[in-house]
């Protein structure tokens, strides 16, 4: 596993013999390693099965990531040809939840594993002869064939993550431990945890068009935000802490939680976060391939309506203001770690990009500044519903990566996972899910007062 470990690419430096070898090895190892997560199925039946009734067969994610490529290079003249029509269009759109997914399996002739993992070797010729044979000049910009090119690596390292979360969903009899790598077998009890002080400050957001590494379209732009003084947790949410909660009454106690929140609580008849299991020895947690005794000093993974919610019992417990934080202050935070950012690493400073384990770990493991996991661990939930920053321009060549998104219904998630490579490792990374969506993600509370500030597209707004 360590042998494939790559880590984003300098657009910007290097000549262009130098950079087209290196993104030919970007590409090869992530094509390797996202085929390598689904050895964890039991068997190519499985492919079949949905880890989530809300989204596509596992089949679906195996064939995407090829076919995204091949739609992509069409799309922006690169290549001419396509190599099955068909299946370019059965295996192009993914899942969010909108109003317009169609999820009925009858409506789609699902092809036989062989035939996809066909299709996989074809596109893989296809997209090495565009590496090997497109014109290549520095630096790489939003113009250049290889500007697409490292649009679908990213692409496919997206949902070698969220394609995880999938299979960890899926009945543990379906799954197995396969090559992917070792988990960390650092266990014991929750350590305490504690807020510590953050002096607020002006924090400018946004991704100059000149940066040198990869970027979707919603990382650029220039936004400037007054964060207020706050305290914030040392650590991550612990499962230990979270306990608390779920002792308390909390999934049944409707006060602390959002209307959202409490319609989607009743829906899923929701007691405890999704990942755990409880029987009459106690309490367990389910990774991707496999169940373990319940890590209590592990982050705990939830999604944003209940990391609400238990920071709603926590103010209502103590008479403080707890919430989550909002895009800004996770800035701010991170600012405060004096934390480097990719290409600068030596080595991961967290838990994230695949360099540690392939698993979250103890959250009093990796220290950063004051704080720990600031990066790395787990994602961690914002305030903040997802929007483009001012000076915000779609890239035509996926012009619907992010404006679907800006609809207040997706919160950022910030500070990515074991699992988050490439581009998600990187600081200004700008992903967003739906309130109730799982993802390798929990949270850090922080206590403040001031008024909570809601970015809009142009301009922002305050609320209580």
């Amino acid at each position: 596993m360590k042998d494939l470990i790559a880590r984003t690419v300098d657009l910007r430096s290097g000549s262009p013999d130098e950079k087209r070898a290196e993104i030919r090895d970007y590409f090869l190892k992530t094509w390797v390693i996202d085929e390598l997560l689904y050895t964890q199925l039991k068997s190519d039946e499985v492919f079949y099965h949905r880890g989530d009734p809300l989204r596509h067969i596992l089949l679906f994610y195996l064939g995407h990531t090829a076919v995204f490529f091949i739609n992509k290079l069409c799309l922006a003249g690169i290549i001419d040809r396509r190599i099955n029509p068909k299946f370019e269009s059965t295996f192009a759109i993914g899942v969010d939840e909108m109003s317009w997914d169609d999820l009925d399996n009858n409506h789609y002739d699902w092809p036989p594993v062989s035939e996809v993992r066909s299709y996989r070797d074809e596109a893989k010729k296809k997209i090495l002869d565009v590496i090997d044979n497109s014109r290549l000049e520095m630096p790489i910009d939003w113009e250049s064939p290889f500007w697409i090119i490292m649009m679908g690596i990213e692409h496919e390292r997206i949902h070698l993550e969220t394609s995880s979360v999938l299979i960890r969903q899926l009945p543990l009899e379906l799954v197995r431990p396969g090559l992917f790598g070792e988990r960390c077998h650092l266990t014991g009890d929750a350590p305490e945890n504690e807020l510590i002080p953050v002096s607020g400050g002006v924090m400018r957001l946004g991704k100059p068009f000149d940066h040198p590494l990869y970027g979707w379209d919603n990382e650029y732009g220039n936004y400037e935000e007054e964060v207020a003084d706050f305290r914030a947790a040392k650590q991550l949410t612990s499962n230990g802490e979270f306990l608390a909660f779920v002792e308390a009454g909390g999934y049944v106690t409707e006060r602390y939680w959002t209307d959202e929140g409490w319609r989607w609580r009743n829906y899923r008849e929701a007691m405890m976060p999704l990942f755990w299991r409880k029987d009459e020895k106690g309490y367990r947690l389910r990774l991707v391939a496999e169940e373990i005794e319940m890590p209590w000093n592990w982050p705990v993974e939830v999604n944003y309506l209940e990391a609400k919610a238990f920071c709603n019992w926590k103010s209502e417990t103590t008479g403080k203001t707890y919430r989550l934080p909002t895009e800004a202050e996770w800035y701010r935070l991170h600012q405060v770690a004096r934390l480097s950012d990719l290409p600068e690493w030596e080595m991961a400073p967290g838990n994230i990009g695949l360099e540690h384990f392939t698993s979250p770990c103890p959250v009093d493991l990796f220290k950063q500044g004051d704080f720990y996991d600031v990066i790395g661990n787990v994602w961690q939930w914002t305030e903040t519903p997802i929007t483009g920053f001012p000076g915000f321009k779609v890239h035509p060549t996926y012009d619907d990566f992010a404006t679907p998104t800006f609809d207040g219904k997706h919160n950022l998630i910030k500070g990515g996972s074991w699992i988050s490579t490439g581009n998600e490792a990187t600081v200004h990374a700008r992903y967003a899910f739906r309130r109730h969506f799982y993802q390798h993600a929990g949270f850090r509370y922080i206590e403040s007062d001031a008024p909570l500030k809601i970015q809009t597209a142009d301009y922002v707004t305050d609320s209580d």
